[in-house]
Order: C-alpha cells, then structure tokens, then sequence
C-alpha cells in the first residue's frame, strides 16, 4: 500500500508556503530517523506511533521479522510491489536514514545530564505544548554549544532536535508520543525553509552528499 497522493503531495508542499501538509511531510522525516536509528528503546511505542500517523505502510509493517542485523528495515523499499525509486516517500525516508547515520556517530556527544533533564520537563503533565518546545529549544542550543562546527547550522539544528527526541524516549519510553509531535512542530516553526530545499536538492544530488557530516 503506498502513502496516497505522495507525489502531488511533496510537489506542494516544496513550491508553496507553509499549508496543512507541512506537518505531514515532518512527521515522514522525524518518524523515519527514529526508526533508522541504530539502537533505540522504544521499538513498541514507536510500532504504536506508526498506526496513529499518516505515514507509508511499509513503515509500519511488524517490527518483528523485519529487523535486519544492524536494527533497520529489511522491508525498508517493499510495499507488496516495485516502488518508484523517485517517489517523494522515498526522499523523505533517504535523508532520514542518513541523518540517522549521523546521530549514531554523534550519539554520545550529549550529555546524559542535558537529557534527563529535558526528560523530566516533558514528565509534567501540566506542560503547555509552547513550554515544551521552549524546553527542547533550549536543550538544543546547548547541544549545539558543544558540537563540532563544521556542519551547517541548519543541518545540525535538525539532525541534534531529532537526536534529542530519540535520546528522551529511550531515557522514558513512554514519553516518545509528545517528544514526537514537540519535535515536528519545532521543525515545522524553525525548520521549514531548510527542510524544503534539501528535499528540492535531493532530486538532483546524491543523498549522502547532503547531510553527510
């Protein structure tokens, strides 16, 4: 089963101004370098974040006989037929993996302090949605103070608010839903632009050449 409308979809959301597929297309991104991480904690509350999104069906196949040896779909192009090697899913899903690379290399680059206190913000319940985006913003720009520089801001602003939101459900898993949709919409509100034109580059450039570290 493939993503419906995809195509029409992305061409949109790329040409024009922020529309009601913006979130869509972050949710794709943001739910795609979860899942391509390499080790994580939450196989079962990301498995049941899949059913609530609108996100391809190949993505939310069983977990269980789909993991190869490195953590990753097997499945990762196969929706019960041959997939158009330029579907826009397949963009999206491109630059997640390799962003996700990118945070395994980095992973232990953040300290276990910075996490467990973003966590324990994300635990109070009483949180408005706005706090919890100053929170993770906040956190990022000290992850930020303490990464290499010779990464493009913008990039590494992206690959670190994901990395965070991966850090935070493997600290609670319990926690991935709301660090899941806080993560999409700082994207959305601070990301967009940056987001938008590395897919329109993607079409015409190697993947890995740019959001190689």
């Amino acid at each position: 089963m493939r993503w419906p409308g995809a195509k029409s979809v992305l061409s949109d959301w790329v040409s024009n101004g922020s529309g009601p597929q913006d979130e869509r297309i972050t949710n794709l991104l943001v739910f795609g370098f979860l899942q391509n991480c390499s080790n994580y904690n939450f196989h079962e509350e990301l498995e049941l974040l899949g059913r609530e999104l609108p996100v391809p069906a190949y993505l939310k196949e069983d977990y269980d006989d789909e993991l190869q040896t490195d953590g990753n779909r097997c499945s990762y192009f196969l929706d019960g037929g041959a997939r158009d090697s330029e579907s826009q899913e397949e963009i999206i899903q491109d630059i997640a993996r390799q962003l996700a690379q990118i945070g395994d290399r980095m992973d232990h680059s953040i300290h276990p302090g910075l996490v467990n206190n973003l966590a324990m913000q994300f635990m109070n319940v009483n949180l408005s949605e706005e706090d919890r985006r100053k929170h993770l913003a906040a956190a990022l720009e000290q992850a930020m103070q303490t990464y290499p520089k010779d990464m493009e801001k913008e990039k590494t602003m992206l690959m670190l608010a994901m990395l965070l939101a991966k850090k935070v459900a493997d600290h609670t898993p319990s926690l991935l839903r709301d660090v899941f949709h806080t993560t999409v919409n700082f994207i959305s509100q601070n990301l967009l632009t940056y987001v938008r034109n590395l897919v329109r580059n993607v079409r015409t450039s190697d993947v890995s050449s740019l959001v190689s570290h």
